[in-house]
């Protein structure tokens, strides 16, 4: 059925109405989180440091911090807080819950990417220090991610800037907590009804629907695989925001058996496919890329590029199909992982084309099913170019992988950018990963929500969407 969105729009009264694409919310911290289960983390749970509205780092817990020793220390001096039942948030208390997540960090995506923390340690009521093996200018970012949310028991009893003020199936309504930094502690005035959130998980179909009907202000969590839906319905351009979202879109090569023993064959099966017609196929603004690190970041040399960009589509095509028609092994068949979803279908018929024209057969089968190929579609939690090769590398061959660990341990940052910067050269020749484009991330946002940004975390913190009641000085 078409839908068509009125000329009016939701009033700017009562709460705000937040559709986050996945299953329902809950507080529970487990590995990976959706986004309506990140969403209800981060905002009941804060961390040491979190996101804003632009996705840069502002105070959570911590008021302020300092990085020492060549950036193997960072110190944090914690606001005044309260827990859920109104107890102070002590130094020794996210100390321990900090050791506690690092001690299980040994799965999880951040797992390989914590390797660094040596000791967490109180260092006055208010102070604590994070201790690191090597130097990482980027812990901040990590540390602001939901899954190192600073709770108690449960992520839901935390320190704001949030509380749970009821449950229904499906969603969970939202009530900003008081904040001692911000208000006299004797005038506790009660929040208005517009700085609620009621945060309801559901499929991309029903929210775009209550979107349309202006039964929600928000959409979030959109990706490549729910865009085409937003074909049957009549959106105001304005509403529809896309982010400049940075990470990994491409075939992850798990497989290393029979064709896809040898790299060249990889590279082959690379430089066959052809980005534009798959890209534009989805969403026709979404550019694709033949790299797999979109800038030089914290490498020493420039991302390193495969031979076979400087060929034309043709060019590509026909050196793949010779590859292919050498191979003695008998015919080439591969099983690809998709996530459901037309966007799914759709990049998956594109694929399948680019490589039925080398002679490669495919089968599409479940995103979490054995296969030979696996989509990757993930934002980096942080700007290093050691979490993009890190995160290709599914695997990856041994001198690949070898580099990647003399990065991880470089006493210093020079040089770690040295050792990144061959080991991109290393996997690029190796050819563990297919890069196709960078993630498609979109919501649908109504006027009210003036503090919502495109960033390229794809990240929108509800206490930032429309006025900061509890927001650090």
């Amino acid at each position: 059925m078409l839908l068509t969105a009125g000329c009016d729009r939701r009033p700017d009264t009562g709460a705000v109405v937040v559709s986050a694409i996945g299953p329902a919310p809950t507080g529970l911290l487990r590995d990976p989180l959706p986004p309506p289960a990140r969403l209800l983390v981060d905002s009941t749970a804060q961390g040491l440091v979190r996101f804003d509205a632009a996705g840069q780092i502002e105070p959570g817990l911590a008021e302020r911090w300092i990085v020492i020793d060549q950036g193997t220390s960072y110190i944090f001096r914690l606001r005044e807080a309260q827990w859920a039942d109104g107890s102070p948030v002590t130094a020794e208390q996210v100390s321990t819950i900090l050791r506690r997540r690092m001690s299980l960090r040994g799965s999880g995506p951040l797992a390989p990417f914590l390797t660094a923390v040596d000791e967490i340690v109180v260092m006055t009521p208010q102070v604590i220090e994070v201790r690191l093996r090597h130097p990482r200018p980027d812990l901040l970012k990590l540390f602001a991610q939901p899954e190192l949310a600073i709770a108690r028991r449960r992520p839901t009893i935390g320190s704001g800037p949030f509380r749970i003020s009821g449950v229904q199936q499906g969603s969970v309504a939202l009530r900003p907590a008081f904040d001692p930094n911000m208000a006299d502690p004797e005038d506790q005035r009660e929040a208005v009804p517009e700085e609620d959130v009621r945060l309801i998980g559901e499929r991309a179909a029903r929210a775009i629907v209550r979107f349309v009907q202006r039964r929600a202000d928000l959409v979030t969590g959109g990706s490549f695989a729910d865009w085409p839906l937003l074909a049957t319905v009549r959106i105001a351009p304005a509403d529809l925001r896309i982010d400049p979202a940075a990470g990994l879109f491409g075939l992850a090569i798990v497989s290393r058996e029979g064709f896809l023993g040898d790299a060249l064959n990889r590279g082959a099966l690379a430089q066959a496919i052809d980005r534009g017609a798959v890209t534009s196929t989805v969403a026709p603004a979404w550019e694709g890329t033949d790299r797999i690190l979109p800038d030089t970041l914290d490498s020493a040399r420039p991302p390193a590029v495969p031979g076979w960009t400087l060929l034309d589509q043709a060019q590509r095509q026909a050196g793949a199909a010779a590859r292919v028609a050498n191979w003695t092994g008998g015919p080439v068949r591969l099983r690809i992982a998709m996530p459901a979803g037309p966007g799914g279908t759709l990049l998956y018929a594109q694929i399948a084309a680019s490589l039925r024209r080398i002679g490669v057969g495919a089968d599409r089968v479940a995103i979490d099913a054995d296969a030979d190929l696996r989509l990757v579609d993930a934002v980096a939690p942080y700007d290093s170019a050691r979490w993009y090769l890190a995160t290709a590398c599914q695997p990856c061959g041994a001198a690949a992988t070898a580099k990647l660990d003399e990065a991880r341990q470089a006493p210093t940052m020079a040089d770690r950018a040295a050792r990144i910067a061959e080991a991109d050269v290393l996997i690029v020749d190796d050819v563990p990963f297919i890069p196709i484009a960078r993630p498609l991330r979109w919501s649908l946002v109504a006027p009210r929500l003036s503090q919502w940004q495109a960033n390229t975390r794809a990240w929108h913190p509800l206490n930032r969407l429309r006025s900061d009641p509890n927001s650090a000085p």
